[in-house]
């Protein structure tokens, strides 16, 4: 993507103001035209049944980015269309050591597509023994 130029995903324009170096993961800034407009809530690593089936990291990372690609999927949505993620996470030292486990298991689920992103470290999560949470906003295009 040129520096300065926006680029157009669907109905995302992904933001990178002129002079600064693209990020590597996320987007600073996604400005989407008015659609349908999607809120997940925060999705930790249990499977549907409510049973967390590890307590590795990065399998937690994988289902959580699983369940709220279900969540889209009822709504018509996909990966393309998340504008927004947080991510909150209680072990710093795990999430960075899986880094390169995690960046594979995003690129498999969500291909070259960065939405917008914050990463929160907090205490703890409420589903134990979850360690890594994801919420998401994602907006459809209008339809004509």
């Amino acid at each position: 993507m040129p520096i300065g130029r926006a680029q157009t995903e669907a109905s995302l324009q992904v933001l990178l103001p002129e002079g600064w170096a693209p990020p590597i993961g996320y987007a600073n800034g996604i400005a989407v035209d008015a659609g349908r407009i999607v809120f997940v809530a925060g999705q930790v690593g249990w499977d549907a049944e409510q049973h967390f089936q590890s307590e590795d990291i990065a399998a937690q990372f994988d289902q959580a980015l699983a369940n709220l690609l279900e969540v889209l999927k009822v709504a018509g949505a996909g990966a393309q269309h998340i504008c927004r993620m947080t991510v909150y996470c209680c072990d710093k030292p795990a999430y960075l050591a899986a880094r390169p486990k995690l960046g594979s298991i995003w690129r498999q689920r969500m291909g070259t597509h960065y939405p917008a992103m914050s990463m929160i470290f907090v205490s703890d999560l409420l589903d134990s023994p979850g360690k890594i949470e994801l919420e998401a906003t994602a907006v459809l295009p209008q339809v004509k």
